[in-house]
């Protein structure tokens, strides 16, 4: 059986958000074990949302500025 690949599911989650981010100079940011990405919730397709809860990403609620994950590791 082969093992889960982290990194494999960072990367496809990085790239459907490739889609959604403009030039944006500073992408992502992180506080304590908290990984942010700075893309429009608003925009994301149901099936990419879908995808981006599989791999661990979520709209951030309080604020509203992007998605959110616990998965992959602290800061």
């Amino acid at each position: 059986m082969q093992q889960k690949s982290y990194i494999g599911d960072l990367i496809e989650a990085l790239q459907i958000f490739q889609k959604y981010i403009g030039p944006d100079t500073y992408p992502t940011h992180c506080q304590h074990d908290v990984l942010y990405v700075n893309a429009d919730v608003d925009k994301v397709s149901d099936e990419d949302m879908a995808r981006l809860d599989e791999l661990g990403f979520f709209p951030e609620s309080e604020y509203n500025e992007g998605f959110m994950s616990f998965r992959y590791g602290s800061c």
